[in-house]
């Protein structure tokens, strides 16, 4: 059985960066929701600094569709791509490693955690 973020994943590494398709199980839809990097770099409105509410862990969305988390002193803990569909946020890690979350005004859900736009 193919999870959301399986069936992405799978549809990016298929279609290449600019192309992303909707899963087959109906869980999003997400034709022409898509946004590419380089229109992140002009005009999406999640890009920016997201902190959870003790400082612990710093996520930055940067406008080229590329993320960077610090946790606590560890500078640069986790970098990698992303890309946003609608609210939806999908993570491809350097290292390997795929995660999703989920925003809801400035808020995002994302690993269990909760994090709030920088002000």
């Amino acid at each position: 059985m193919n999870t959301p973020l399986r069936t992405v994943a799978m549809a990016f590494l298929t279609a290449g960066p600019a192309t992303l398709l909707a899963p087959s199980n109906g869980v999003a839809n997400m034709e022409n929701q898509t946004t590419a990097p380089a229109e992140m770099a002009q005009n999406h409105p999640f890009v920016g600094m997201w902190v959870t509410a003790d400082g612990r862990i710093r996520q930055e969305l940067l406008p080229n569709g590329r993320y960077d988390e610090a946790r606590g002193s560890r500078q640069s803990a986790y970098q990698g791509r992303y890309e946003v569909t609608g609210n939806d946020i999908y993570y491809w890690d350097d290292t390997g490693f795929t995660a999703d979350g989920r925003f809801e005004g400035d808020v995002l859900y994302h690993g269990g955690m909760v994090f709030h736009r920088e002000k």
